[in-house]
């Protein structure tokens, strides 16, 4: 959500003068309309198995023993 918001404000808010909060909101509007316009499918690559196997290894050195 934070990276969401970070890119409104990056590509659409920032160094942005508006008259009023209707025509802010029409900016942001303007920008998430041209956004859901180009968006692609999300393709996981990661394996369930692969994420759990990373686990133990920042659990060794955070609780001294490996979980």
């Amino acid at each position: 959500m934070e990276g969401w918001f970070r890119l409104i404000i990056q590509q659409a808010i920032r160094r942005g003068s508006f008259p009023n909060i209707k025509a802010l909101i029409s900016k942001i509007n303007s920008f998430v309309e041209h956004y859901n316009g180009k968006t692609s499918s999300f393709a996981w690559v990661a394996s369930a198995e692969s994420i759990l196997a990373k686990i133990p290894r920042p659990c060794k050195p955070i609780l001294g023993t490996e979980h």
